[in-house]
Parts: C-alpha cells; sequence; structure tokens
C-alpha cells in the first residue's frame, strides 16, 4: 500500500512503476518521461485528476491537453473516422514524437479538449512510460511538467526544481533523448496540417503524406495544446537575434548568457555560453536545448541572448520555440 500524498512534501524521484500507477489510480498527477520531455500525467477519463493537472501548471483551462495512449490498437476507443493518411503516418511514427488531432469519442472527457470536437492523441516512445500506460487501465493526459509557460522540463531535476512540491512522484527516465515537443498534426479528409512543429520535422512527414499545410495559430481558442504565443520561456530576458553582436553591443554593461547552435563566441565579455552542437547536428541541438536555457536561467545572468538557427529540418522546430521564448 503506497502513503497518500501530503501537499506539503517534496515529490519521490524513482522509477517505479507500480509506484507512480498507484499514485495515478488515487487520482493524483505524477510526473512521466517522455522521448520529447518530462509530462505531468494524470488519469483521462477522472476529470478531477485532470483539473489537478491545470492547477499544478496553472495552465489556462482554455489550453487542450495530449492524451497518452499504450498503443496504437487503444485508439479506436477514444477516436472515430481515422483517416488513411493518419494510418501511414501511426505505421511509420509510433510510438514516436507524432501527435495526431483526431474525432474524439464522448469517452474522451470535455476538460482534455475544452469541449473542442478533436482530441490530440500519441504513443510516447520511452520504455518506463510505456511500461506504465501498459499497467494502467486508462489513458494518460499529460502536457509538460512544467509552470505554464516556462522552459520545458528534459530531466527528472527540471520537474523536482518547478513543480516538486505539488506532486508525489516524478518517473525518472533520464535525459529525454529528443528533448522537444512532439509534432501536432491534422487532417482536412486525406491533407495533412501541421498545427505545431516539434521533433518530427516537416519534411519526415513529407516523406510520407506529400505535401503538407500549417495552422494559422490563434491564442484565443488554440485548436490544440502547445500553440500560445508565449511560451517555453525562462524567467530571464531572452532575445533572438540574427545579429548577435549588434545586440551584445546594445547590451554593455550587462551580464549575458549566449544560446548558440555549434561555436562558442571568443574574445566578447561573455559571461556563460551553451552551444548546442558542436557537430552541427540539430537533431543534437535540439535534444540540448531546454537544458541549456535552464542552465542559462538559473545562472544570475542580466539577458540570454539566442542566436537564430538554420531554418530546415527541426531547425524550424527550434526556431519556433525560440521566437516563442523571446521578449517581444
Amino acid at each position: 500500500v503506497y502513503p497518500i500524498f501530503a501537499q506539503s512534501s517534496m515529490a519521490e524521484l524513482g522509477t517505479d512503476i507500480h509506484k507512480a500507477a498507484a499514485f495515478l489510480k488515487q487520482g493524483n498527477p505524477v510526473a512521466i518521461p517522455t522521448e520529447t520531455v518530462y509530462g505531468l500525467a494524470a488519469n483521462a477519463l477522472d476529470e478531477k485528476a485532470v483539473r489537478k493537472i491545470y492547477e499544478v501548471k496553472n495552465r489556462p483551462l482554455h489550453n487542450p491537453l495530449i492524451l497518452h495512449l499504450s498503443g496504437k490498437e487503444e485508439l479506436d476507443k477514444y477516436v472515430n473516422d481515422i483517416p488513411t493518411v493518419a494510418h501511414q503516418l501511426i505505421e511509420h511514427f509510433w510510438p514516436g514524437p507524432l501527435t495526431l488531432l483526431l474525432q474524439k469519442k464522448e469517452t474522451v472527457p470535455e476538460i482534455i479538449t475544452h469541449g473542442m470536437p478533436r482530441v490530440a492523441v500519441r504513443v510516447p516512445n520511452h520504455p518506463l512510460t510505456l511500461e506504465l500506460l501498459k499497467n494502467l487501465s486508462f489513458p494518460l493526459a499529460a502536457p509538460s511538467a512544467n509552470p505554464s509557460g516556462y522552459i520545458s522540463p528534459t530531466q527528472a531535476e527540471h520537474v523536482q526544481q518547478q513543480i516538486g512540491t505539488k506532486i508525489p512522484y516524478i518517473l525518472d527516465g533520464g535525459n529525454c533523448t529528443q528533448g522537444i515537443e512532439s509534432t501536432i498534426v491534422g487532417f482536412d479528409n486525406n491533407e495533412v496540417i501541421i498545427y505545431r512543429l516539434g521533433a518530427v520535422s516537416m519534411e519526415e512527414i513529407e516523406n510520407i503524406t506529400g505535401d503538407v499545410s500549417f495552422y494559422i495559430r490563434d491564442e484565443n481558442t488554440p485548436q490544440a495544446p502547445g500553440m500560445l504565443l508565449k511560451h517555453y520561456s525562462p524567467r530571464t530576458p531572452f532575445y533572438l537575434t540574427e545579429d548577435y553582436l549588434l545586440t551584445i553591443k546594445n547590451m554593455e554593461e550587462k551580464k549575458i548568457g549566449l544560446l548558440l547552435f555549434k561555436q562558442p563566441k571568443i574574445n566578447l565579455n561573455i559571461t556563460q555560453q551553451e552551444v548546442l552542437s558542436v557537430n552541427g547536428n540539430l537533431k543534437e541541438a535540439a535534444s540540448n536545448l531546454y537544458a541549456a536555457m535552464h542552465r542559462l536561467d538559473a545562472a544570475n545572468l542580466d539577458v540570454i541572448i539566442a542566436e537564430k538557427f538554420p531554418d530546415d529540418g527541426i531547425g524550424k522546430a527550434i526556431n519556433d520555440r525560440l521566437e516563442r521564448a523571446a521578449v517581444r
């Protein structure tokens, strides 16, 4: 028998899926590892439990959640009318960092979708979380395990630092391999529409489906999770620039941190630099992105300056995260 969670205690870190399952069955949210980022998970079929996700994160109720399933065979319990092209994407990318926006069944509570007719679903690709899901009789609703709008967590310690006093357990699965959130796609008949750029690139999807289009974001009525304009932000003022030398020059006398793609900048008066991939590998850069942002944000800097990344492949998703983190 596992203890009932007392709100004043700090979350326990561990790898015990049975303990995590016990807390989830009691209606408590727990943090889970995925290949993208750590999620704050609760029983998706229990409205009270789902409401706790919103409370812990201070997440706006109009921002919907992703349903995490143990496998594609679970889909028919929760969605209708799966287009042919969606089946093609499932065969190629699941389990993995691709989320599909599909017509929901009544089994999915309205709080998950903010009353909208479609639900975001995916099968995460992390052995601990897949094992956990297979030990549960319900799917998990899970946004990122951080205060709403802040940098997403890619290590258990990030979760502990941010919301550790608000949840009972963090399932520690090590560093997240992909490092940025899943790509979200929807469908208009068999046409594929990207709602959120993420760890699966547009080009990878087009290799399966042919041309895709982009949904124009409206943060007042987000059609899918992760569509708010201000998101993924450190507490330190954060600037995205195509000319870092000019930006630095305009901020003389300040303690500056740099977030860079592949080369450190020498002969500059910089307090701290983070290089995401010395080999110039965009997938590696994505994997390292949020951990580097957490380190910079903890370094007592006056400002963080990030350089724009090459705008191709997964670089588009990295730039999307940097643009939404930046000061406007």
